[in-house]
């Protein structure tokens, strides 16, 4: 009797490590080299300048990823349950103004009043100011968008944005987060950074192999675009014009978390929003594909996470950080974007039931 159950117990120990070395999994790992973390140490020592938030509640939505105003001041949020919130411009009266019936991401208004969305489940949208949803591009160069993430609008017209994953859709993923962890964990380069021209009604490739391209933002002087790429920590810089125009390099690397979203502020500023510190165990597993394999087989509650943590970083041209916001309370966690006006930070969260909003007096910002 005890033989028999000493062999079942064997047997089911066989199944599981079957299970964990070959069972089929939608990644397939890329081996690649993380830089050393640098901590919350120096320019990016612990702070809590983001302590005197405040918050503007969605109607009972939440997740507002990306957070734009428009000419009268009234501020629009895109959420997690697919619809573009707009309030007041005192923060007040949230309403769901519309649905986009996908999942609005980032979000940034033309010069005629629309407001175009990269929604990562439908691609590339316009909304006008009357609410009528217009799809630009739902493709780049033949290739379906996968994960539409940000966009910027040049002076010109152009839209600049990012396709996270053309692998791993948040239509087949179960939802942004899901897809984004995918691809993390792959690291295979699927992501790209494009233009679409209105002129000619066409999106077009500029920036491959992005390691989950996500922020986009022109810069003030429109001679280039900057793409986040958030699985190797850092910004790169694309030049749209001058003698380096179609060339790339790395504006700022080796940040100590996951950027997110990137915008473009007021006095020569990039606001990028750290959705979270980096993961050791990500990291230390950065050259070892067969391992991340295994750990994909894991349940999901014991695979890596986000950790929530507030943290939100000014850089300028150059790439120096000129301000580290953060809140080691996590009030507000998981900041997505940010958007700045005279008087306010509007930030943006994959969260939270509200908007935050921070005066830039009460963080020394003016």
């Amino acid at each position: 009797m005890i033989g028999r159950i000493l062999g079942v117990l064997a047997m089911i120990l066989c199944l599981i490590l079957v299970y964990f070395l070959v069972w089929p999994v939608p990644i397939e790992p890329v081996a690649w080299s993380a830089p050393p973390d640098p901590g919350y140490t120096g320019k990016f020592e612990r702070n809590e300048r983001l302590k005197d938030l405040e918050f503007l509640p969605l109607g009972g939505l939440h997740g507002p990823e990306a957070i734009a105003l428009d000419r009268e001041g009234r501020i629009y949020a895109t959420t997690h349950e697919g619809f573009i919130v707009r309030l007041k411009a005192d923060g007040t009266s949230p309403e769901k103004w519309v649905d986009t019936k996908g999942r609005p991401l980032g979000v940034r208004f033309d010069s005629a009043g629309n407001l175009i969305v990269a929604d990562g489940v439908r691609g590339l949208l316009s909304i006008s100011p009357n609410a009528e949803v217009i799809v630009l591009a739902t493709s780049a160069d033949g290739v379906p968008l996968g994960f539409t993430d940000d966009v910027d609008v040049a002076a010109d017209g152009k839209i600049y944005f990012s396709d996270a994953s053309t692998k791993f859709k948040p239509s087949e993923c179960g939802g942004t987060m899901e897809a984004s962890l995918l691809d993390i964990m792959e690291h295979g380069g699927r992501g790209r950074l494009l233009v679409y021209d209105p002129s000619t009604r066409k999106a077009t490739a500029l920036l491959t192999g992005l390691n989950f391209a996500n922020g986009v933002a022109v810069s003030h002087d429109q001679t280039y675009v900057l793409v986040n790429e958030t699985e190797s920590y850092r910004v790169i810089r694309y030049w749209i014009a001058g003698p380096k125009k179609g060339t790339s390099e790395p504006l700022i690397e080796n940040l100590p978390g996951f950027p997110d979203n990137i915008s473009r502020g007021l006095d020569g500023r990039f606001w990028v929003a750290i959705i979270s510190p980096r993961n050791k165990l990500v990291d230390s597993l950065c050259d070892k594909p067969f391992l991340r394999k295994v750990i994909q087989r894991m349940p999901k509650w014991a695979r890596p996470k986000a950790a929530a943590y507030g943290h939100i970083v000014a850089v300028d041209g150059n790439g120096q950080v000129i301000a580290s916001l953060q809140d080691p309370n996590t009030r507000y966690p998981q900041n997505t974007s940010v958007t700045e006006t005279k008087d306010y930070l509007y930030i943006g969260s994959l969260v939270a039931p509200e908007i935050a909003r921070l005066p830039k007096a009460a963080a020394g910002l003016q």
